[in-house]
């Protein structure tokens, strides 16, 4: 069964029907530029791009950088404010003349997709998918559960959301060393979150994923097993198309 999978972050919009009996995307995705500022109507006018380009006419699932409960946003970190209020739902699917739409936290989005597909299949203990990118996302599952919208980017560290600090974007703003990104800031960050979780398993999500033998083998001191995610940047599509299966919603 393909149901379509769209993953909004803070600088690219992508999608793909995704086959969900292999867990895989069923065609190559289809990406373009977030919009600057990120307004519900610039982001989904994206959204509409991405899902018109496969002449889709069936479930969209997408996934928003923030807090979402029902399909109404919550927070928005890394978009315009102006989200904050939208049902986005209702929003995306009156552009999509009226095909039914389902929007969930994008690493919510991941994490259902490794626990069911990658690097967290079988896992019955708690773990902890991290999404490196803009910000940091993050989904805790216990048993296999998940608990939507941790949002454990905004935690402090030093002073600071550790997002502004530990994201792959801080890596590339700040122009650090991958040694010190992963040594003082990505390692901190985790110890933190492991104080307060006690994981078995922190699966480490994103684009930067893609470049994880640079910097996971640098992290030390971290009791907790650390894996790249498997499906590595996708996992936000293929999760979104899960939530939006007929039977999910």
């Amino acid at each position: 069964m393909n149901v379509f999978g769209v993953d909004i972050g803070g600088s690219g919009i992508k999608g793909a029907p995704v086959d969900l009996d292999r867990g895989d995307l069923a065609e190559p995705r289809h990406k373009v530029l977030t919009p600057q500022p990120a307004t519900p109507d610039g982001v989904v006018g994206c959204v509409v791009e991405v899902v018109r380009n496969f002449d889709w006419s069936g479930p969209v699932g997408v996934t928003f950088p923030g807090v979402v409960t029902g399909s109404t946003i919550r927070t928005a970190a890394n978009v315009d404010k102006g989200w904050i209020g939208v049902d986005a739902g209702r929003l995306i699917s009156e552009r999509l003349d009226g095909l039914p739409v389902t929007v969930l936290n994008d690493a919510d989005a991941a994490g259902i997709a490794e626990m069911s597909f990658g690097a967290g299949r079988g896992r019955t203990g708690t773990v902890v998918v991290l999404t490196l990118g803009t910000g940091i996302g993050s989904a805790v599952f216990t048993g296999g559960r998940l608990l939507p919208n941790t949002e454990l980017g905004h935690l402090e560290l030093k002073g600071h959301d550790a997002e502004k600090r530990a994201s792959a974007k801080a890596r590339e703003d700040e122009d650090l060393t991958w040694e010190h990104w992963a040594t003082r800031r990505l390692r901190k960050y985790l110890a933190h979150v492991e104080m307060l979780f006690s994981p078995e398993l922190f699966i480490i999500g994103g684009g930067v994923s893609r470049k994880a033998d640079r910097f996971l083998p640098l992290i030390e001191g971290i009791e907790a097993e650390i894996v790249p995610a498997e499906l590595q940047n996708n996992a936000g599509i293929v999760g979104a198309a899960m939530a939006a299966r007929p039977e999910a919603r």
